[in-house]
């Protein structure tokens, strides 16, 4: 049969049938694959001091045992020519008792060098250290033990260090007192400096006046594989694994020895007085089997009851803390399906 051009309706078609290959899977089939949702309370609640945290979500499952936590720039990072980072004192009534403490008595307690290249990152790691922190006063006074190759007690604060190309930064701070983190990727080139913002707990989530906290027994640190070890003083264990650092996203992949029941496996701590005053001012979840993500206020925020992915940050550059990062959690699993089968974001 002699070889005809296709009427353009059939190129058409072809191309359509093209495309539509092409496309990745829908946002809610790539974001949310299911393994497990987790339930989200909202126990926010308003004040007028910026450099308090108001905002506290937590996240429940007697299943979980894997999960991910993601410290992102926020979408309007590379419009900002300045940053804003100093505290707001504004209607506090214990910024007295923080000008009049003397300064941390600090100590560096582990150094490598060479040890985070990535090749084939624009960003090259060279260095890394740990350094710990001791402060006059903390809210709770309990020591916990911190072994980095050797056995070190007291810290309030760790902060993991470490060196790029142009200039080194901690990206990490953890307090051993109360089971908090603060994390932030790489700066963005044109800044050369991002702030930290909203806060988190990993492990058996308690309260003390209101006051959520993580009770811990001891911590452990692995500089080869970049592994912190948490022993719980309540039984059991977490492994927090740095799993990716570079200029979009500092990663944590978490892993529970045993699923924690009875309480929140996790919270997020953070701040917000206004819409332009904060350091979070958004929620947004994706819940199990949702064919789309439901976004709120984050003092509005109703909870959610099996979530796969919830998303915490701003879409509007706020006068605190301005360039600090969003933090996402996800990828909660059972342990029988591995987070290496997740899709990246």
């Amino acid at each position: 049969m002699p070889y005809s051009m296709p009427t353009p309706l059939a190129r058409l078609a072809v191309f359509a049938v093209l495309v539509l290959m092409a496309l990745p899977a829908r946002p809610e089939q790539a974001a949310s694959l299911g393994i497990l949702g987790v339930q989200v309370e909202n126990k926010s609640e308003p004040v007028l001091c910026a450099e308090k945290d108001n905002v506290t979500l937590t996240f429940a499952s007697p299943k979980v045992k894997h999960f991910r936590i993601e410290a992102t720039h926020p979408n309007y990072i590379g419009t900002l020519a300045h940053d804003s980072r100093e505290p707001d004192w504004t209607a506090c009534d214990f910024a007295g008792e923080v000008f009049s403490q003397p300064p941390p008595r600090k100590a560096i307690i582990y150094f490598e060098g060479g040890v985070f290249s990535q090749p084939q990152r624009k960003a090259m790691i060279h260095d890394m250290w740990m350094m710990g922190s001791t402060f006059p006063k903390f809210w709770r006074t309990n020591k916990v033990p911190v072994r980095i190759v050797e056995k070190v007690d007291g810290f309030h604060m760790i902060q993991f260090w470490v060196s790029d190309d142009e200039r080194a930064g901690d990206m990490i701070n953890f307090y051993p007192p109360d089971g908090y983190w603060r994390a932030r990727p790489l700066p963005p080139e044109h800044l050369g400096y991002s702030a930290f913002g909203s806060s988190f707990l990993i492990g058996p989530v308690e309260e003390f006046n209101s006051r959520p906290f993580v009770n811990l027994k001891e911590i452990a640190f692995d500089p080869k594989t970049k592994t912190f070890t948490l022993t719980f003083a309540r039984g059991g264990s977490a492994k927090v694994v740095i799993a990716e650092l570079d200029r979009n996203r500092l990663r944590l992949d978490v892993e529970f020895d045993q699923p924690i029941e009875g309480a929140p496996f996790a919270a997020l701590r953070s701040m917000y007085v206004t819409r332009f005053n904060n350091d979070v001012s958004d929620v947004a979840v994706l819940e199990k089997g949702a064919r789309s993500w439901r976004e709120q206020p984050v003092m509005e925020f109703t909870g959610a009851r099996a979530a796969t992915d919830i998303w915490a940050g701003r879409l509007v550059p706020s006068r605190h803390n301005t360039s600090a990062p969003d933090m996402v959690f996800s990828a909660f699993s059972d342990g029988t399906s591995k987070q290496s089968s997740i899709p990246q974001r």
